[in-house]
C-alpha cells in the first residue's frame, strides 16, 4: 500500500470570469464536484467559491496526475450544470486553472481562507486576487519565459 499526503490548491474560473455561480447554484455546484471527485476517487477536502471562480483544496492519490484532477472536476461539473439548465446560458469554466502545493503546517490556514471567500471577496474582487496568486507563486515569471 501506498501512502501519500500532498495537498494540492485549485483554482479556476468561469469562462470570461462571468459571475454565472450565483446564491442559487453556487452551493449545488460545490456539492455536485465534491460527490463527483468521490465517485472518481479524487478526495476534495475543502471547496469553496465566489460568483466567477472556485477554491478547491485536493488531497493527491497515487493514480490521477494535477492535470487529471483538472479535467476530471471542470469538465463534468461544467457537463453538470448544462445538463440540469443551471444557468441561462451555455456554462463553461476558463480552460486555465492554477494549481498550488500546500504543506501541512498551512492546511488550517487555506480551509479557512476557502472558508471565506463570500466575505473575502466584498473586499478584493477576483482579477486581483488572481494576480496577487500569479506574482506570489512566480507564476507571472514562468509566462514571460515561455514568451
Amino acid at each position: 500500500m501506498s501512502f501519500i499526503r500532498i495537498y494540492v490548491h485549485f483554482i479556476w474560473s468561469t469562462k470570461n470570469r462571468e459571475a454565472l455561480l450565483t446564491d442559487n447554484i453556487r452551493g449545488d455546484v460545490f456539492k455536485h464536484i465534491k460527490e463527483n471527485a468521490r465517485a472518481k476517487n479524487i478526495y476534495i477536502d475543502f471547496i469553496n467559491g465566489y460568483v466567477d471562480h472556485v477554491h478547491c483544496l485536493v488531497s493527491l492519490n497515487e493514480d490521477l496526475s494535477i492535470g487529471k484532477i483538472a479535467q476530471l472536476l471542470k469538465g463534468e461539473s461544467s457537463h453538470w450544470i448544462n445538463k440540469n439548465s443551471l444557468c441561462e446560458c451555455h456554462f463553461q469554466w476558463q480552460s486555465e486553472y492554477m494549481a498550488i502545493a500546500v504543506g501541512e503546517d498551512k492546511l488550517p490556514m487555506v480551509r479557512q481562507y476557502i472558508a471565506n471567500q463570500e466575505e473575502h471577496h466584498k473586499v478584493v474582487g477576483f482579477s486581483k486576487e488572481y494576480n496577487q496568486f500569479v506574482k506570489r507563486y512566480g507564476f507571472d515569471v514562468v509566462k514571460k519565459g515561455r514568451g
